[in-house]
């Protein structure tokens, strides 16, 4: 993934305001990378970039060997299904679906598996995640930490290269916020490319990269 000199301008009556100004960089397949910055810095229209939930005001933003700019909506959903998946910090389970139904949820438009198929991989990821003895329970039935792992466990349904994680612990307490990210790293090991915004300082002992974002500036990168 690849961003260069990307703008993003929100229009707010006659003001303008620069969400992100001039951003570029590039990220690489197994590495994980930690954002930080002050709340309103630009880190979450960042990953909405990232993730092809936003498209840029200006310059270019190139995934996969392909500038979104040049794809239809079709194209992009694709690329977004296929490629990316997303970690929040309010986890978005659906509390009348079990963990393991909330896995399968993102294989449910893939016609090339059966729904047996689809059970065991979702069954097997979370086993990968360790939660091979809770995939019956329900999200109110387990803990935060538990809930964010299921969580991980569907954002790899579609097995994507991307993982875009967006404060994954900030609900955790520290026990689980090291589990999780220890599960992250794991997956950038894997190859993955795993971008993960974090106000939390244990980010450091994680990421090969860590880039601080401020009034949608690049102002460091260690």
């Amino acid at each position: 993934m690849e961003l260069k000199n990307v703008s993003k301008i929100y229009k707010l009556k006659d003001e303008e305001i620069n969400a992100l100004s001039d951003f570029s960089y590039k990220f690489e397949m197994g590495k994980m990378y930690g954002v930080k910055g002050h709340s309103g810095s630009g880190k979450s229209t960042l990953i909405n970039i990232l993730g092809l939930l936003e498209m840029p005001t200006k310059g270019t933003y190139i995934i996969d060997k392909r500038d979104v700019s040049k794809l239809n909506s079709k194209e992009l959903a694709d690329l977004r299904l296929n490629t990316i998946g997303f970690v929040f910090q309010d986890f978005y389970l659906d509390e009348n679906m079990t963990a393991l139904e909330n896995v399968m949820l993102p294989l449910l438009v893939n016609k090339s598996l059966s729904f047996k198929e689809k059970e065991e991989k979702a069954q097997k990821l979370l086993m990968e995640v360790g939660l091979n003895s809770r995939i019956k329970h329900f999200p109110k039935e387990l803990s935060g930490g538990e809930c964010q792992r299921v969580a991980i466990a569907r954002a790899l349904a579609n097995n994507p290269k991307i993982i875009l994680a967006d404060e994954p612990t900030g609900n955790l307490d520290e026990e689980n916020e090291k589990i999780i990210f220890e599960q992250l790293k794991k997956l950038s090991k894997e190859g993955k490319c795993v971008i993960v915004v974090s106000h939390s300082d244990e980010i450091n002992n994680y990421a090969d990269e860590i880039l601080k974002i401020s009034k949608g500036k690049l102002v460091d990168k260690k």
